[in-house]
């Protein structure tokens, strides 16, 4: 069955689920509870017990791939995603991968995303410019999240310089984010990762491209401020996308995992909804 286009799916979860959370699948299995220390799939139980717990509090659900692929488990990521299918039908799955690479190789990481893993968007490094950006869009209503102005310290190193020494030239970051809102968005469907540990640039990326969406990383573990991010960037017709996952998934280190991660998910899903 064809699945509707992916900001499509955004705004209906959003509505349904009077959300901005999207729970990140980061499985450490170091963490997990004794009792699945040691099972053979037991990534895949620990991630669906984490979906069934929050399939009607979530936004979006985000596994980020190298998590699956350090520990061999890409066919738990593929089992993974088809019970998000069952359990949450309407909650669209963003794959975090970051690709960045051009020509036949993206063609194929987008075959891996999109046809192997039927995801409904990932997330890309536009450092390579749009050849890197463009086979991801040949796929109708799939959705791609470019990277802006993330929240790590380090992106400053790039994504804060200008353009060149000319006057009032752009910020990398900021000239990313035209290019989202402009001649980059051929499919209509693309959006920027910014990170709420910059909420200034946050308010900037909106202000540049107020139509795409925003995956927003870096609350929760990562420090970022709900209120601050929440008013910076906010739209009701261009949904951001908010991003916990470590504070979510390790709630609890026992067997009430899952319970622990509903209630924390229902915490920060009330606090994001009283920042507007």
């Amino acid at each position: 069955m064809t699945r509707p286009p992916f900001i499509d799916q955004l705004l209906a979860a959003q509505a349904a689920h009077n959300s901005m959370l999207c729970v990140g699948l980061d499985p450490e299995p170091a963490k997990f509870p004794v009792h699945l220390r040691g099972k053979a799939d037991a990534i895949y139980e620990f991630c669906a017990a984490i979906v069934d717990a929050t399939a009607d509090l979530a936004i979006a659900f985000k596994p980020q791939i190298a998590y699956f692929h350090a520990n061999r488990a890409e066919a738990q990521l593929e089992r993974l995603i088809a019970h998000i299918r069952e359990a949450a039908p309407n909650v669209p799955v963003i794959l975090d991968a970051k690709r960045g690479d051009i020509g036949s190789t993206a063609e194929q990481y987008a075959k891996e995303a999109f046809e192997r893993y039927g995801a409904d968007a990932v997330t890309l490094s536009p450092f390579m410019g749009f050849d890197s950006v463009q086979p991801y869009l040949k796929y109708p209503g799939k959705g791609a999240f470019l990277l802006c102005r993330t929240s790590n310290p380090g992106g400053s190193d790039l994504q804060a310089q200008r353009l060149s020494d000319v006057p009032n030239q752009p910020k990398v970051f900021e000239h990313i984010a035209k290019l989202a809102q402009g001649s980059w968005n051929t499919n209509g469907q693309l959006g920027l990762v910014v990170g709420a540990t910059y909420p200034q640039e946050l308010e900037r990326v909106r202000e540049i491209a107020p139509q795409v969406p925003l995956l927003i990383p870096g609350i929760g573990a990562q420090g970022g401020d709900i209120e601050a991010t929440v008013k910076a960037a906010w739209r009701p017709d261009a949904p951001i996308v908010v991003s916990s996952s470590r504070a979510i998934l390790y709630a609890s280190a026992g067997a009430d995992f899952a319970d622990a991660a509903r209630a924390e998910a229902q915490r920060t899903r009330a606090a994001l909804s009283l920042a507007k």
